[in-house]
């Protein structure tokens, strides 16, 4: 299937539309219960997390809409761990012999995907990389029905899904809780912080996530190397322009806009609650 390229237009269009996300009342309460096993579970999403760069709560929000959050899957499709994948993609992981572990598959799926530390993990792009995850056919093929991959217990989704392979009903209804609702709900919740880069005061601020190390790809450094002179515009802010998103960045990042670059997992660590704490009751709406 074609690939939707990430426009500024498309990308101010998942960001107005995360933005205006209500989950639907007859639905908060299963959200909630979805979340609090999605935190009970947080150290297993971490743990690909780190070797991947892939934040955990976009591992886990996958998890959810390919498997129901089950680890006996694979999270490229939701096929059984206890061989390789048969739907799309198949025959994954191509390496290794069953049965595998779901931390092991679901790193494979990540990287068929090519997503990693150096994807930009922006709200706008973060959300176009979860669509592309099911694929474009709702927008290419139904662009009157905002997936329900991502939207499903919103107040933007109401009806319409492929019931099978290829098969459109306009009233069939996703059961699924969207993606992009869990997220909202993770960031109300306080578990996460979603936010758009900021915008530059001079120029275009660069879109960088942090890194443990330089990437070998001379675009991604570019962009890291941009990144670090726009940075060196604020008073106060020295950074070396050296292409390498790490610490030192992420901390100047940190003194010219408030927070730490997406991907740092400083970012979120304040913010997150004590492992084995729980998820707190739903605050009252």
């Amino acid at each position: 299937m074609a690939r939707v390229t990430l426009s500024p237009a498309l990308r101010r269009e998942f960001e107005d539309l995360l933005d205006r996300c209500d989950v639907r009342p007859e639905r908060a309460a299963e959200v909630d219960q979805i979340l609090g096993r999605i935190v009970q579970n947080r150290a297993r999403y971490e743990s690909v997390a780190s070797e991947t760069g892939v934040p955990w709560y976009v591992i886990a929000v996958i998890h959810s809409m390919e498997t129901g959050l089950r680890f006996d899957r694979h999270l490229h499709n939701g096929d059984p761990l206890s061989r390789r994948t048969v739907n799309v993609p198949a025959g994954h992981p191509r390496t290794g012999e069953p049965p595998f572990s779901w931390e092991a598959s679901a790193k494979d799926a990540l990287a068929l995907r090519n997503l990693s530390a150096d994807t930009d993990w922006s709200v706008g792009s973060l959300l176009y990389e979860i669509e592309g995850y099911n694929g474009w056919g709702y927008r290419l093929h139904h662009p009157h029905v905002p997936t329900p991959y991502l939207w499903s217990a919103s107040s933007h989704y109401t009806s319409g899904k492929y019931v099978a392979d290829g098969r459109w009903s306009d009233t069939a209804v996703s059961k699924q809780c969207g993606a992009a609702v869990l997220l909202r709900r993770m960031a109300e919740r306080g578990f996460i912080t979603l936010t758009t880069q900021p915008a530059a005061s001079a120029q275009d601020q660069p879109l960088v996530s942090w890194s443990t190390k330089k990437s070998a790809d001379a675009e991604v450094v570019a962009k890291a190397e941009n990144l670090q002179r726009w940075l060196n515009t604020f008073p106060g802010v020295f950074v070396k322009v050296d292409g390498h998103p790490g610490n030192a960045t992420s901390d100047a990042f940190r003194k010219a806009t408030g927070m730490f670059l997406p991907g740092d997992p400083r970012r979120e660590e304040a913010r997150l609650p004590p492992r084995g704490a729980g998820v707190p009751a739903p605050a009252p709406t």
